[in-house]
């Protein structure tokens, strides 16, 4: 278990005061930060950005050093026991970051397999099974400046497995990428921690994708977690504004009275558009279900129902009420 406990990282930086002048400030980028890393399961790490996200990330993988707080790997020190722990993590970055461009892509993952002491035929041996792993075996030769996007970042997930990590940080995995590469990408991940035991921390702005991957959610906010439970309970647990959505084919002045009438009852708003099928679209948002009532009154005016579908919060209303209400 990879366990984080009161976590706190501060850099100092140099400030300008005047034409001449410079002053040093504090600038405090994680405070007390503390969740814990289990194999077999994915968390996720949101927040806007600047929130401490990849500070935290470079902290656990031991690229950086905590200013205070510790972060244990299976019983050792991140920090005293650096050595130990740098065998049993690793990180991938989103982007076309972490790899060099000139080399193929087995010298890549060489180059990287020496840096944590493999040699000989185990290497070669765990650098053939990568590359079959990600789809790039017919490619291995190739130099990584002609991969397309897909293919490198498939190459950095080969290189973040190299040492066999127990612990992986995958920091914007799928930025850039097309759809049906990302896609691929999900499924990979969550084939790392359900069939090979990976504990697993992914930090994305795609915030489909941590609601499909992820088991637990941790919210940070300038430096500070401010919320953690699955994303179905951080949805839940604000009682945000819920979006009904129905259409219909005519609207009197009557049942558009009724409507406001329903939408007040219910502590709500009520907002109409006429569609390009020359329909009307009634939204009703608001915290508590409308839908029974809505279907009710339609039903007394005799209005038929085209269309209806509701729009639940998700993630992101979360992230960003919380960060406004943090600023506020």
């Amino acid at each position: 278990m990879l366990i984080v406990e009161n976590v706190r990282k501060v850099y100092r930086v140099k400030e300008k005061k005047g034409w001449l002048r410079q002053q040093w400030k504090q600038v405090e980028a994680v405070s007390d930060v503390s969740f814990r890393m289990v194999p077999g399961k994915i968390i996720g790490l949101l927040g806007i950005n600047g929130a401490g996200k990849t500070t935290t990330i470079k902290m656990c993988s031991t690229l950086l050093t905590p200013t205070s707080g510790t972060i244990t790997v299976d019983g050792y020190d991140a920090v005293k026991d650096d050595r130990f722990v740098k065998a049993k993590v690793n990180m991938i970055a989103g982007g076309e970051r972490m790899l060099y461009w000139r080399l193929t892509g087995r010298e890549n993952l060489q180059y990287f397999g020496s840096l944590y002491g493999l040699h000989g035929q185990a290497l070669r041996s765990r650098i053939d099974a990568l590359l079959l792993q990600v789809g790039l075996l017919d490619a291995a030769d190739t130099p990584v400046e002609r991969y397309s996007k897909g293919m490198k970042q498939r190459l950095q997930i080969a290189r973040g497995l190299i040492n066999d990590p127990r612990y992986l940080f995958l920091d914007e995995p799928t930025l850039g990428l097309d759809a049906p590469i990302a896609r691929q990408l999900r499924k990979h991940v969550k084939e790392l921690a359900v069939e090979h035991g990976k504990a697993i921390l992914l930090t994305s702005h795609y915030i489909h994708e941590v609601e499909e991957l992820c088991d637990e959610v941790y919210i940070i906010d300038k430096g500070k977690l401010v919320a953690h439970d699955t994303p179905e309970q951080l949805t839940r647990s604000l009682h945000l504004e819920t979006a009904l959505h129905v259409v219909i084919p005519a609207l009197s002045d009557t049942l558009d009275t009724d409507l406001q009438k329903l939408a007040l009852r219910n502590g709500g708003t009520r907002e109409i558009a006429e569609t390009d099928e020359q329909t009307w679209e009634v939204t009703l948002r608001g915290k508590t279900d409308m839908t029974t009532p809505l279907l009710s009154l339609l039903a007394a005016h005799q209005s038929p129902v085209l269309r209806l579908h509701t729009e639940q919060p998700s993630l992101e209303d979360v992230i960003l009420h919380m960060a406004e209400r943090r600023g506020a």
